[in-house]
């Protein structure tokens, strides 16, 4: 308990401090992590927890988004404002599509949700209503207020980036440890036999994937505020895949691979660059080698144990 209490008090301490030693690049890299460990950690709700395949998370990112898109440069709404209402916007938005196909399993889902990201996608780029921009998406959206200093520079985004993270990391540890938390668990493991212990299965998974939709709607205000400008082209499949790719090869069900998973995905391409060329054929095999020796991600989660109560006497 102690040592992991040290651990995680110098990783504080380390990106604490990781701004005053590193150049604007580099605290970029970082900023990116932290907000695809976010969306990560998101969609770990939904595939690590639930057990539900899902490949169409990037749908939601868009829809959070394109909100604070709109209604800031519409209406003037100041961004900070607009992150529950992006996240809102992302969590309607996934109870209308989830509803009709929570029942589906396995592949048959898969498929859907890639389905989902690119009706998305499409109805972005058509210029659905007149109000997304069309392929050129929408340009000069506010940068975050926060009592009267504007958040601009990559040091600045960094603070409220992690802050964000940490917050993500702090209310989903409680919820996996939760009663809700539980109840998924018991889902993914075996759907059967948690219909026949009472658990509403298919509310459960609906309330994954709206929860889910949620925070992946929140991450898409900061995107929006962080450049300004959003356009079709950051919300494609393959964005998708990269999410999946990080719980998957993390742990799928486990915060601390996730986070593992999001630095290995995002920041390592960056710092081995100068292999430009070699990066996806290096991958590529990372992720077969990884599915052959650890399948369940490199940090997958540990077994939960239950001890039952008796009175004694």
């Amino acid at each position: 308990m102690k040592h992991g209490i040290i651990v995680n008090s110098l990783i504080v301490v380390v990106l604490l401090a990781a701004p005053i030693w590193l150049n604007a690049y580099w605290v970029d890299v970082l900023n990116s992590i932290g907000l695809y460990a976010v969306l990560a950690l998101s969609l770990n709700v939904i595939l690590g927890y639930a057990g539900l395949f899902h490949m169409g998370h990037a749908a939601f990112f868009a829809i959070g988004a394109y909100t604070t898109a709109i209604l800031n440069t519409q209406f003037g709404i100041p961004v900070l404002w607009l992150m529950p209402l992006s996240g809102i916007a992302a969590g309607l938005f996934a109870l209308i599509v989830a509803r009709p196909i929570i029942h589906l399993r396995g592949d048959y889902l898969l498929i859907v949700t890639i389905g989902i990201v690119e009706i998305v996608r499409i109805a972005l780029v058509n210029n659905i209503f007149g109000i997304t921009g069309g392929p050129n998406g929408i340009f000069g959206i506010s940068r975050p207020n926060l009592l009267g200093y504007v958040i601009r520079t990559p040091h600045d985004f960094y603070y409220l980036i992690f802050a964000f993270t940490a917050v993500t990391v702090f209310l989903f540890h409680r919820l996996e440890n939760s009663r809700f938390g539980r109840a998924l668990n018991y889902i993914r493991e075996d759907e059967t036999a948690a219909e026949g212990s009472g658990i509403d299965t298919a509310h459960y998974k609906l309330v994954a994937f709206v929860l889910g939709a949620f925070w992946a709607g929140m991450a898409g205000m900061i995107f929006a505020s962080k450049m300004t400008i959003v356009s079709p082209q950051s919300f494609t499949f393959w964005e998708s895949v990269i999410m999946f790719t990080i719980v998957i090869l993390g742990g799928s069900g486990n915060i601390r691979g996730v986070l593992l998973g999001a630095f290995l995905i995002i920041g390592l391409p960056e710092v081995f660059r100068e292999f430009a060329a070699a990066r996806m054929l290096v991958f590529g095999a990372a992720m077969v080698l990884m599915m052959i020796f650890r399948p369940k991600g490199i940090l997958p989660p540990l077994s939960r144990t239950y001890k039952l109560k008796t009175n004694a006497g």
